[in-house]
């Protein structure tokens, strides 16, 4: 297929739309189910780069979780806690393949984000993960193959439309790459950076340590950050993205938002969301929702009377402030890679409140001297990457 047409752009009345190659080739892509929307596949294409550099650099099976062009969640494919099932609502199927591990921990990070998603799998789908996709909102998935079992659970969803894409694993793009803007062609060579362990060799500060475990991490959190819409922050521990800041202006209201979404993504495995009283028949979203508005600063919404009896079977109690800080006390080791330098240890300061102990980030600040000691009040290791990653 040399050409796909679409049925509009990025809005309804952006037509006409298509996708096709400008040296008369065939697409790289073959759709399997459904009709994919422009937007589909520039989430698609975008972590599919994502996921096949996450297989590359840590050599296990990875997915990303991906919203209007960045992404939600990232993981490899690690066993997950009991807790970790949990949050996930995943603790009820049994004998998860590494690569639907990947999934849940991409889609479960941040669940409010991830509602819609469209999914890219850097491995062949087996069943699964295609039994785990079925039961979430999704908009479509692109991977390099499909077993047949996974094939015909995925083609049950959205009464037989969903998007399913078959994407050439051995294609190779040009070196240049070019965008149009206002009648404008905008030519620039192809982001090929490899991101490995050897960009990590530069520590900066009195701690030098920084253990195979999170320079796991750290690659996770720098690959991430290659393809969301910049300036952006990642967290990441054990394996998977955990808060992702996209798009912000400014690079503390990358950190902060990022921020917040990790401790979101921690405070839900404390006890008192553990065991919060849902409704048997509750939708999913409607439990996301309502975990989400709970844990946060608004908790009265879900809590008041008339409000708490249509999602929980009897009224839970506060999570106060106090409770949420000192659960909060406890997350350690988290890593943090930036797109770009931090400009003043205000986000490091931040940053120490989401539990981050190994940063990655490109230094090259007139306040560096600043930065670092921020990190050395705290105890943390930071590399200096060299490397910027601002991706538009």
């Amino acid at each position: 297929m040399k050409e796909l047409q679409l049925k509009y752009g990025c809005n309804p009345n952006q037509k006409p739309s298509r996708v096709y190659m400008n040296d008369g080739n065939e697409l790289p892509i073959t759709v399997l189910n459904g009709k994919p929307g422009y937007i589909n596949l520039l989430d698609g294409l975008n972590g599919w780069q994502l996921v096949k550099e996450l297989k590359q650099a840590t050599g296990l099976p990875a997915a990303t979780s991906f919203k209007h062009v960045s992404p939600a969640g990232a993981a490899v494919g690690l066993e997950m806690s009991d807790v970790l099932k949990k949050i996930y609502w995943v603790d009820d199927l049994k004998d998860l393949s590494p690569l639907a591990c990947a999934y849940a921990r991409a889609r479960g990070a941040d669940r409010m984000s991830s509602f819609g998603d469209f999914i890219s799998l850097s491995d062949p789908c087996d069943e699964s993960t295609a039994l785990l996709i079925k039961r979430e909102v999704s908009d479509g998935v692109i991977a390099p193959g499909y077993s047949p079992e996974a094939l015909e659970i995925l083609k049950q969803k959205k009464n037989g439309n969903y998007c399913i894409l078959q994407i050439d694993e051995n294609y190779v793009p040009e070196p240049l790459e070019h965008k149009e803007v206002f009648g404008i062609t905008f030519e620039q060579g192809r982001n090929n950076l490899e991101i490995n362990k050897d960009l990590l060799n530069d520590v900066v500060t009195d701690n030098k340590d920084i253990p195979e475990s999170a320079k796991i991490d750290l690659m996770i959190a720098l690959i991430t950050l290659k393809y969301t819409q910049s300036n952006s922050v990642c967290y990441a521990k054990d394996g998977q993205a955990i808060g992702i800041g996209a798009g912000q202006q400014s690079r503390v209201h990358c950190t902060r938002l990022a921020g917040q979404k990790a401790d979101n993504w921690f405070l839900r495995q404390a006890p008192q969301v553990l065991n919060l009283p849902f409704k048997e028949k509750i939708r999913r979203a409607d439990r996301d929702n309502a975990i989400d508005v709970y844990i946060g600063e608004e908790y009265m919404d879900v809590l008041a009377d008339g409000q708490w009896e249509k999602v929980f079977t009897e009224k839970p109690a506060v999570f106060t402030k106090e409770e949420k800080r000192a659960w909060l006390d406890q997350m350690q080791d988290v890593a943090l890679g930036s797109d770009a330098f931090f400009p003043f240890g205000d986000n490091i300061e931040r940053a120490h409140k989401s539990g981050v102990k190994y940063i990655a980030q490109p230094g090259g600040s007139v306040r560096d001297d600043n930065v670092i000691e921020v990190c050395n009040k705290y105890g943390m290791a930071m590399a200096f990457t060299k490397i910027r990653l601002f991706h538009h």
